[in-house]
């Protein structure tokens, strides 16, 4: 067995001093059946180690029931990764952040997080009991890759519960795991005091200025060894804002100044991947991130090393040639398949949302005032909401109350507006509409992803304050979820005349199955599915235009493309096969 150990200023290895040269690439982010090339091409870069964590709601998304099967396995994951030469540091929360929805814990959390309360101790206790165990069977010390775990995630830019932090760590030492633990936060006092456990090392986050960043951790740990856990060599996107690039020639020399002062480093992201589905988080905006509401791209490209699809970039080409200068090179990866060539998907066959609302959505449920996603049990996808406006009365202001984050509004089978949560980039937003009663009311509200980071973390979703005609709360509300977590055979005999959201569907012809991007230009918002893999939601707002396929998700001869678009018009319909990305 191996032997992974802390010495003052510096990791051992058997005894051996040693350096982490680690990069990020989460599972979760990545299609199953391509984590090993991932692997492979992060190795080839110069890499010791792998870094990832774990999202508890990807899986438990419901209380009691675990997924850890496809995207969820994380354990093949790490099998993978040692079968690539390469070590592993898992960080599991049960906070990670990571840009993902609520910031990885589950949506059914009631009460206070983060912090000491009994019944939020009791649910992470109750994960870690599973989690844990699965974890520990890989570290180094039982024969596996894992060498590093961390306790909970920049916890020092949140809170300062103490006695939580030392929870988590005796929760997960008694649990099994015997790697060094260590906790990762902002280089200055105000995260490092708040964010740091006794006898656990401290690690430091920065994507510039290394020397600075690590006099600041030495002042408060002067013996651990230096190690920045998150080089941050690029960004992520939001939608509405440009896309975010770090000039290649600038993140290598910011990486050559941390291996130059002898520190280990975590490249954040060497991968960053794809925010399937509708697993992509949020932000708020402002210093303190109490500000409007950003919701993060179905792209999570990073403008890491490797794109999107895995292929190096030249900051890849940049960092291996700094890490070559401190360890020894593998051989550079194996040249990548060219992706699908150019092609046009036409969308012949169409049906409206509200015509197949018993194929795609839920049992409807009733209530005087508008509930919540959390209320009705489901924590992605949209709600319809139904309710008649009494009458006769004067057209009068309607408005939605508190809203997360997105709705649109039909009045007696019209779309008369869509409302919008402050911040939301939307071109078409209102803050009230006009409506004369009687009239029937009907709300389809969008949940765009929980905020991930800061002190609106931990929000719920859907309409919190109500839906109000003038001054006058609007009651007796039918409610029917349409979560589109799995996108069943749609009846397309159903299609013609309508009004709403419409489900467009194509075919897409392959001879060998390769990586593909799939063009949305010209089409206004809403999600694609490809063969039932859900690939994201595409937006006019921009930056991104394309959405990453990956070649696992095809087959052979006759694939099924299927669109829901929001906000459809009159043009014709068809989807473009682009040569490359396009992320803005």
């Amino acid at each position: 067995m191996t032997e992974f150990t802390v010495a003052p200023h510096g990791f051992l290895r058997d005894g051996r001093p040693h350096r982490v040269l680690s990069g990020a690439v989460h599972y979760f982010r990545t299609h199953p059946d391509q984590w090993a090339e991932r692997l492979a091409v992060a190795r080839a870069m110069g890499l010791n180690t792998v870094e990832t964590y774990v999202p508890w709601n990807l899986h438990e998304p419901t209380p009691g029931r675990h997924d850890f099967d496809g995207l969820a396995d994380v354990e093949r994951f790490l099998e993978r990764a040692a079968e690539a030469g390469l070590d592993a540091i898992v960080r599991p929360g049960p906070y990670i952040c990571a840009e993902w929805e609520n910031g990885g814990l589950p949506s059914w959390l009631e009460g206070p997080v983060r912090c000491g309360d009994s019944g939020y101790l009791a649910a992470v206790d109750h994960w870690f009991d599973v989690l844990v165990p699965r974890l520990a069977a890989h570290q180094v010390t039982r024969g596996g890759n894992v060498v590093m775990v961390q306790v909970e995630n920049e916890y020092g830019s949140y809170g300062s519960d103490a006695a939580y932090l030392a929870h988590l760590r005796d929760g997960m030492v008694a649990r099994g795991v015997d790697v060094p633990l260590f906790t990762s936060d902002g280089a200055s006092a105000l995260f490092l005091t708040g964010g740091v456990v006794p006898d656990v090392l401290a690690t430091a986050n920065f994507g510039s200025r290394a020397e600075e960043q690590f006099a600041e951790l030495r002042a408060h740990r002067p013996h651990d060894p230096l190690f920045c856990m998150e080089f941050w060599c690029g960004w992520f996107d939001h939608w509405g804002d440009r896309h975010t690039t770090r000039d290649p020639a600038d993140a290598a020399a910011a990486l050559a100044e941390i291996l130059g002062s002898g520190a280990s480093v975590n490249i954040y992201m060497a991968h960053g991947g794809t925010n399937f589905g509708f697993w992509a988080g949020a932000n708020a905006d402002g210093d303190l991130h109490d500000g409007g509401y950003r919701p993060t791209t179905t792209s999570y490209d990073y403008d890491a090393p490797m794109d999107e699809a895995g292929r190096p970039t030249e900051k890849y080409w940049a960092f291996r040639e700094v890490i070559g200068r401190y360890a020894p090179l593998p051989p550079p990866p194996a040249t990548a398949p060219d992706p699908l060539a150019p092609r046009t998907v036409p969308m012949t066959k169409s049906v409206r949302l509200f015509d197949v609302l018993d194929v795609v959505g839920g049992t409807e449920t009733s209530s005087p005032q508008v509930p919540s996603f959390e209320e009705v049990g489901q924590h992605q996808g949209f709600l319809l909401h139904r309710a008649a406006l009494p009458g006769p009365r004067p057209a009068l202001p309607l408005r939605v109350a508190d809203l997360r984050d997105r709705a649109q509004l039909y009045v007696d089978g019209v779309e008369r507006a869509t409302f919008a949560r402050k911040g939301l980039a939307d071109r078409r937003g209102a803050e009230a509409v006009d409506v004369a009663g009687p009239a029937d009311v009907e709300l389809l509200v969008e949940a765009m992803g929980r905020i991930n980071y800061g002190p609106l973390f931990g929000e719920r979703k859907g309409v919190l304050g109500g839906v109000l005609h003038e001054r006058q709360f609007l009651h007796g509300w039918r409610t029917t979820p349409i979560p589109l977590t799995h996108l069943p055979d749609l009846p397309w005999e159903r299609g013609g005349a309508g009004y709403g959201p419409v489900f467009f569907g194509g075919t897409l012809d392959v001879e060998e199955p390769r990586d593909a991007y799939l063009s949305l230009a010209g089409w206004g918002k809403g999600v694609v599915w490809v063969n039932g893999f859900n690939l994201g939601r595409f937006w006019e707002v921009g930056p991104q235009v394309t959405l990453y396929l990956p070649r696992p998700v095809l087959r052979p001869g006759v694939n099924d493309v299927v669109v829901l678009e929001l906000h459809p018009g009159d043009n014709d319909r068809s989807i473009a096969v682009a040569p490359g990305p396009h992320l803005g």
